[in-house]
């Protein structure tokens, strides 16, 4: 029994949604946690984070951070990847329309030995159309803008590393400054010492051992101030090779800033964890890595289904001879073709299953990757939180040594104190000031480690955007 024609085209629309490709979905949870676990640092005030550095008052860091993100090759990479991906989405949205060429061919020939040559010259303008009947096409148009968006973050998650590596070892270079200060100082007044307790000896009022020892001391100091200078030059020339300055501007530049100020806070960041962590490009662009694979299990599905294509074609020939000449001009529209895939080996269901993994792989990446900023985020409040804590027994102690340095010295010119006493006094007095200036810089770094755990300032495209290509894709 045949069923009436109208019968099948009533169906025709229930067998078409069944054929609707049913993605994994395209936002996962981030499981991240409701409150921060490490206390907040509350003095702080909320400014333009991405330019953070800026509140420092410090212009040559400003300039530095610059000059290492203009020559960064990781920020020329970042970029390189933005345009790969925004040509792979003009090509993706290209796929949705028709396509339209045009060919020109001439010739010239002679039919019989006695037929005039004629010259023929032909031209056509076809277009193509693939219809896109199961959302293939527009699945893999949003894969391509998904992907365009996570290498926009991570253009600027670039940015921030590169200006939170030239921060770490711009503090660096000014902690070894003091400390090279320090053992400068230390040393010349070792050295001092030294001296005046050789002329002691050999004016018979100071033993020989006595002497043996100052001079030890001396070179103790010397030899510090020497590994103070090396380290130091280990720090210049990284810093060279971040920012591509020229090593003897920038020693010089550096000889002449001021001296940075004790900044007390410098930021704050928002007290749930799931609104900072919005703030990291590299956990939205592993957000929308998850959204382009789910639109890649879409695409992967639709090709199991029928495609419909529409060709059509405008030409006209000339045909030119002795006998005369002739015009003539065609045109069609069609065929339209139908096609429907019946037996490849398992290979689009293949295609399924692997696409289908590389969600599963997305997903567990992006969870992984909310859980280590969570991590990175816990860590930098808590060593920022110790240095705060430490740092008021760390300067009480420094002054306390200082004050006993400074009392003992006086007794051992007055001869009542002996040079083991002033030695012993000396050193622990430079051990406080060493401590004092490298809490100092365990501060400022903890300061620059949260800055590139919140994500530097950046803002994720408009939430409205993103809810709207999720709807179309859907």
């Amino acid at each position: 029994m045949h069923l009436p024609r109208w019968s099948i085209l009533c169906t025709l629309p229930l067998w078409l949604m069944g054929c609707a490709i049913a993605p994994p979905p395209t936002h996962v949870a981030a499981q991240a946690p409701a409150q921060w676990q490490a206390p907040l640092p509350h003095r702080g005030q909320l400014g333009d984070l991405s330019s953070w550095w800026t509140r420092l008052n410090d212009p040559l860091l400003v300039q530095l951070i610059e000059a290492a993100q203009n020559v960064s090759p990781s920020v020329a990479s970042a970029a390189s990847r933005i345009a790969q991906a925004r040509a792979s989405t003009v090509g993706a949205d290209a796929a949705l329309g028709p396509s339209v060429n045009t060919t020109v061919n001439a010739s010239r020939s002679a039919t019989k030995p006695l037929s005039p040559a004629a010259t023929l010259v032909q031209g056509d303008l076809q277009a193509a159309w693939e219809i896109d009947l199961f959302g293939t096409q527009r699945a893999a148009l949003n894969a391509a803008q998904a992907r365009q968006q996570g290498a926009q973050a991570l253009w600027h998650d670039a940015r921030v590393s590169v200006a939170a590596e030239v921060a770490n070892q711009y503090v660096n270079v000014r902690a070894c400054a003091l400390l090279r200060g320090l053992a400068g100082e230390d040393a010349r007044s070792r050295q001092e010492t030294a001296r005046l307790s050789g002329l002691s000896t050999r004016a018979g009022f100071t033993a020989p051992a006595v002497d043996a020892l100052a001079r030890a001391s001396a070179a103790e100091a010397n030899n510090r101030l020497n590994q103070q200078l090396t380290q130091c030059d280990l720090y210049l020339k990284a810093m060279v090779a971040l920012t591509a300055l020229p090593e003897a501007e920038l020693a010089q530049k550096l000889a002449t800033a001021p001296a940075p100020s004790a900044q007390i806070a410098i930021f704050s960041i928002a007290s749930i964890p799931a609104q900072a962590l919005a703030q990291r490009p590299d956990v939205f662009s592993a957000e929308r890595d998850v959204a382009a694979t789910s639109f890649d299990v879409g695409n992967a599905q639709g090709q199991r289904y029928p495609s419909l294509s529409l060709n059509g074609s405008i030409g006209a020939m000339r045909y030119r001879s002795t006998a005369g000449n002739d015009d003539f001009a065609s045109w069609s529209i069609g065929p339209l073709t139908v096609s429907l895939p019946v037996f490849d080996g398992g290979q689009q269901n293949a295609n399924i299953d692997a696409a289908q993994a590389r969600y599963t792989e997305a997903v567990a990446l992006y969870q992984a990757k909310v859980r280590q900023a969570v991590r990175e985020v816990e860590e930098a409040l808590v060593n920022l939180r110790s240095s705060d804590d430490r740092m008021a027994d760390t300067q009480t102690a420094a002054a306390g040594y200082q004050a006993s340095y400074d009392a003992t010295q006086a007794r051992y010119k007055a001869g009542v104190a002996s040079l083991p006493e002033l030695e012993d006094a000396r050193r622990t007095a430079l051990a406080a000031d060493t401590n004092v200036i490298a809490l100092q810089r365990e501060r400022l770094l903890a300061w620059v480690a949260l800055y590139r755990a919140v994500g530097g300032g950046w803002s994720g495209p408009d939430a409205n955007t993103t809810a709207s290509t999720a709807t179309t894709a859907q």
